[in-house]
């Protein structure tokens, strides 16, 4: 138990954000995935949603940064 609040209480602020930012693009995602029916961006969200819970700020930011690029690419490459 003492280890799960010494964890809690090592968030850092930097963390806080850039998991609420990139959760908060990442459920768009979904839901635009869903809607349109279309597996890319649904998955992809998925993925920057798990990135979001697990990874250090800048790792996470880097990693949802390559995600929405790479969501672009195979969506472009499918039209």
């Amino acid at each position: 138990m003492s280890d799960v609040l010494k964890q809690l209480g090592s968030l850092n602020q930097n963390f806080l954000w850039a998991s609420c930012v990139w959760s908060a693009v990442a459920f768009g995602y979904i839901v635009y995935g869903k809607r349109q029916q279309s597996w890319i961006p649904f998955l992809g969200g998925f993925v920057m949603l798990g990135v979001s819970c697990l990874a250090p700020a800048l790792t996470m930011s880097l990693v949802c940064l390559f995600v929405m690029a790479i969501i672009y690419w195979l969506a472009k490459r499918d039209d």
